[in-house]
């Protein structure tokens, strides 16, 4: 039982470069985001693409 407790709260490897993808497009200036076409609401969807990659 506790190997699948483990499983399913182990982190994941793509978790780590969803949050490092998510930090670099959150330090990004406002004036660089506008520059590129990025608004904030498309975060998620950008950092869980550029993860995969």
């Amino acid at each position: 039982m506790s190997f699948l407790i483990d499983f399913a709260t182990r982190r994941r490897a793509s978790d780590g470069a969803y949050r490092e993808a998510l930090a670099v497009l959150q330090g990004m200036s406002a004036r660089d985001r506008a520059d590129i076409g990025i608004k904030q609401g498309d975060f998620a969807r950008i950092a869980r693409e550029m993860s995969r990659r």
